[in-house]
């Protein structure tokens, strides 16, 4: 869940939702800036949070028992060798994107226990085995993973509130063309992107949203019953050239 504490209490997001929000964003690209299988690549994109682990106990809550965002929940290695095997069934580039974002994720942690080395080796030999099977080198690889990081970071975002006040721009990553890009938010609430990598000059995107008013909750169990009943809202912005 992406978690954002609101003057009501919690607003809370949940990762597929964000994920849906980044691959409409890359729906909307220019096509010069989209890449081979494209697709694929948004199915890549909209798929690369789920799995979630099943919650068991307190797994969404933090030790105060308020909701957990997941900057504040480890990277299980479960939810990543299921999300892997799921991908493994939608062809070899969504899984080799995806791959490639679990070394992302997880590389940093090598060395730490063997099973996460294993992992690790895993993706290595898979993306080896993909790039092979499908014609193209590590750049090509490696440029749409740039897509596929660029329009979630993007998402995530707008997902967490991180606009900054005041107009000031804040870098988004590098895109898959090597160029750095801004996003800021100006007085009549539109998001602008700089340089501005979308085919239409103007367009609205949205997420779904609940908001939790109860600031802590006892277990899992309780808390998922308060997002289950809580009424579905949506966050809305406009992105304007």
């Amino acid at each position: 869940m992406i978690v954002n504490q609101i003057p009501e209490g919690w607003e809370v997001i949940y990762q597929q939702a964000h994920g849906i929000l980044a691959a409409e964003l890359a729906y909307r690209l220019r096509p010069e800036l989209q890449c081979a299988h494209w697709v694929e690549t948004l199915v890549a994109i909209a798929n690369h949070d789920n799995r979630q682990r099943t919650w068991r106990g307190k797994d969404g809550l933090t030790p105060a028992g308020a909701p957990a965002d997941f900057m504040l929940q480890p990277n299980t290695l479960a939810q990543a060798r299921a999300l892997m095997h799921a991908v493994r069934f939608q062809g070899r580039w969504v899984a080799l994107l995806t791959s490639l974002h679990m070394s992302y994720l997880y590389e940093g942690r090598r060395g730490e226990r063997k099973a996460t080395d294993s992992f690790l080796d895993e993706q290595q030999e898979l993306q080896k085995s993909c790039l092979k099977s499908l014609g193209i080198s590590q750049k090509q690889a490696a440029q749409a993973y740039a897509l596929m990081q660029w329009c979630d970071r993007l998402s995530l975002i707008l997902c967490r509130n991180e606009l900054p006040a005041d107009e000031r721009a804040l870098e988004i990553t590098t895109g898959p063309d090597g160029k750095p890009y801004f996003v800021k938010q100006v007085q009549t609430r539109a998001v602008h992107v700089e340089p501005w990598p979308f085919a239409q000059k103007e367009f609205e995107v949205q997420v779904e949203y609940r908001v939790l008013t109860q600031l802590q909750y006892k277990n899992d169990k309780e808390l998922a019953q308060a997002l289950h009943q809580a009424e579905v809202k949506y966050k809305r912005w406009k992105l304007q050239k």
